[in-house]
């Protein structure tokens, strides 16, 4: 029979592994659109939903509000992170600084084996954007730039990385829904970007993830220009204390 204090580790690992499942899955919904911008998420409601203790559910929306996909508000609640066109325009910019820093750092770094998973990938992306598929061509376009911020091997830039990109998933699918001419751009702009890292062209890596995000800003407004598409809110209130 365990003893008192190996039945708490036990409970504390199967707590930690509930949260795993319930972050990934709430994760899933957000970056999916299944869950929007601006969703209250109420926590006994999350736990009936995955037959969980709320336990798991307080620890996932910890994890998920640190990596920038959920918003705590005091005395109102957890919702689904909402970013603000202005505010998507600050973050690109930064986006474009750290995917330059990823090109110069791939291109000096990068190993055959990493050039072959890219150019892999590539190819699903370039069928999916034959068949102008968002649905599947959106996750595959994730996956692509965490794989460039991941083959750095610098934990640093992937995480300040994916906090960035997290707080954009909206508008970077936006664009893909609603520019016409977004697909064959996008995978023109990826395979040039792997050619030059492949080079080893530190110069040209970094110049063209530095466009690549910066030129997505650029197709956000095109595409939120376009009739019938809800511009998101401005620069909320101060919150109150």
């Amino acid at each position: 029979m365990p003893d008192d204090s190996t039945s708490r580790e036990i409970e504390l690992l199967r707590s930690h592994s509930l949260a795993t499942v319930v972050q990934r899955e709430l994760e899933r919904r957000i970056l999916s659109g299944e869950l929007f911008p601006g969703k209250k998420l109420n926590e006994e409601e999350v736990a009936l939903l995955f037959s969980v203790s709320r336990g798991p559910v307080r620890e996932a929306f910890r994890a998920l509000e640190s990596k920038g996909l959920l918003r705590v508000e005091k005395n109102r609640g957890v919702f689904v992170r909402q970013v603000t066109v202005e505010e998507a325009d600050e973050i690109y910019e930064v986006r474009a600084g750290i995917d330059e820093l990823i090109g110069r750092l791939l291109a000096e770094r990068i190993t055959p084996a990493q050039v072959a998973e890219l150019r892999a990938l590539l190819r699903k992306m370039q069928a999916q954007a034959k068949a102008r598929n968002v649905a599947g061509y959106y996750p595959l376009n994730v996956q692509f730039h965490e794989m460039l911020a991941s083959f750095t091997g610098n934990g640093a830039l992937v995480a300040t990385y994916r906090r960035l990109v997290n707080a954009l998933h909206l508008y970077r699918r936006e664009t893909l829904e609603r520019g016409p001419d977004s697909f064959p751009i996008s995978t023109r702009e990826h395979a040039q970007i792997v050619d030059a890292i492949a080079a080893g062209d530190a110069d040209r890596a970094g110049k063209l993830l530095h466009q690549h995000a910066m030129e997505s800003r650029d197709r956000l407004h095109a595409a939120l220009r376009q009739p019938g598409t809800k511009r998101r809110a401005r620069k909320p209130a101060k919150e109150t204390a």
